[in-house]
């Protein structure tokens, strides 16, 4: 059997139809498969890869971190100097109310752990979750899902889950002192790309902070760097009680993490003790992996370069087959006519050396979320291919 044969049959598939592409090599911006052929990548792996492919001074830090060591013990129990190193540089990145930082393994841990903590800080029992809100495939993170296809397969679920509109003002009138927290995508990735509008999110902080409500918002997808400044949240005035990071939170390596105030925290740690246990959580390998990524980024200035980047993006996609474009800097959602003609288009696109995907809950869209470190240049082959294709479906 060849490596495909056995991915299908050894490999646990999520869906009947894999791209089931056989890569050999990443780097920086591209990706290579094992005919050689040379990939443009569009999603940066969904997402993650936002200083690039296996930039080198993520690579060193992965190298001399495991030739120094590896896992030693289950999380908090000992100082492993690449967890609180990375944990400080981060919290001096944050607000001054941020300034405890719990390393998971991945996104849907952050969201699990933050659900937990609201819980048991507010001792309420209601999460107000929205529609079309993508936080994780785990129990609780499905709970909160903002899809009733994707829930409803699972159920029985977590109870006491509101899901509201988002972006509405009936929403924030549902909040009550019964609620424990507000989970909240500070951009809505999975929905298309849906931007709150700034008033909105102040006063959906506002009624949060009247009604004792911890306000949780998710920047697993929107997060350092990817909309234009280093947290999502700094362009909307507000300052969330909860965190949630993750994807490229780890410079490549898997990683997530929940950050919070410690006298919020800090109910983790009686009542029971190890209200929160993980064992992989803050690998030091890994931590070591983000925080050279997490410097790329500060030292390189990425973040700086993004909304113009966006700009040119919106510049140069301009075609009668585009419906609309939503961004919030380096994440954007070209709309089409259909999920069919999208497919198709991300299919003619793969063809043509450029990987690109849509989005779970607007298939219609096609997704632009690039590394961070994209130049011009290859903004503008991704767009003439782009193009190229959907002239040929005109």
């Amino acid at each position: 059997m060849n490596n495909r044969q056995l991915f299908l049959r050894h490999v646990a598939q999520l869906s009947d139809a894999p791209l089931g592409i056989e890569m050999v090599k990443a780097s920086g911006m591209y990706m290579w498969n094992v005919d050689g052929k040379k990939l443009l990548d569009l999603i940066a792996g969904i997402s993650v890869c936002n200083v690039g492919h296996c930039h080198p001074a993520v690579v060193k830090a992965i190298q001399d971190q495991a030739a120094t060591y590896m896992h030693l013990l289950v999380y908090g129990e000992l100082v492993q100097s690449p967890q609180v190193a990375f944990a400080t540089l981060l919290t001096q990145h944050l607000p001054a109310s941020l300034d405890s930082v719990y390393f998971t393994n991945c996104g849907s841990e952050a969201v699990e752990g933050a659900m937990k903590l609201a819980k048991r800080f507010t001792g309420r029992t209601e999460i107000i979750a929205f529609e079309n809100s993508y936080h994780g495939s785990t129990q609780g993170a499905m709970s909160i899902m903002g899809d009733e296809e994707w829930r409803n397969a699972y159920r029985p679920l977590l109870p006491d889950i509101q899901h509201l509109k988002y972006n509405t003002w009936e929403a924030i009138d549902r909040i009550t002192e019964r609620t424990a927290c507000v989970i909240a995508e500070t951009v809505q990735a999975e929905a298309g790309v849906i931007v709150p509008q700034q008033e909105w999110m102040k006063a959906l902080r506002e009624k949060c902070t009247q009604t004792g409500t911890l306000l949780v918002l998710d920047e697993i997808q929107c997060g350092l760097g990817r909309n234009g400044s280093l947290f999502g949240f700094e362009q909307f005035g507000v300052v969330p009680d909860i965190l949630l990071l993750g994807k490229a939170l780890g410079g490549g390596m898997p990683m997530g993490a929940f950050i919070a105030n410690k006298e919020i925290m800090w109910t983790l740690t009686n009542n029971p003790v190890l209200g929160h246990m993980t064992t992989f959580g803050g690998h030091p390998v890994i931590c070591a992996a983000g925080m050279a990524g997490f410097k790329v980024l500060l030292e390189e200035k990425l973040t700086d370069t993004v909304r113009a980047k966006e700009a040119l993006f919106k510049k140069y996609l301009v075609h009668p087959a585009i419906k609309a474009i939503r961004s919030q800097g380096l994440m954007m959602a070209v709309e089409l006519e259909s999920f069919a003609t999208n497919k198709k288009v991300i299919d003619a696109c793969i063809e043509k050396g450029v990987m690109t995907d849509w989005f779970l809950f607007a298939p219609q869209c096609l997704r632009i979320a690039p590394p961070l470190i994209i130049t011009e240049e290859e903004i503008r082959f991704a767009c003439d291919t782009i193009l190229e294709v959907l002239n040929t479906l005109a």
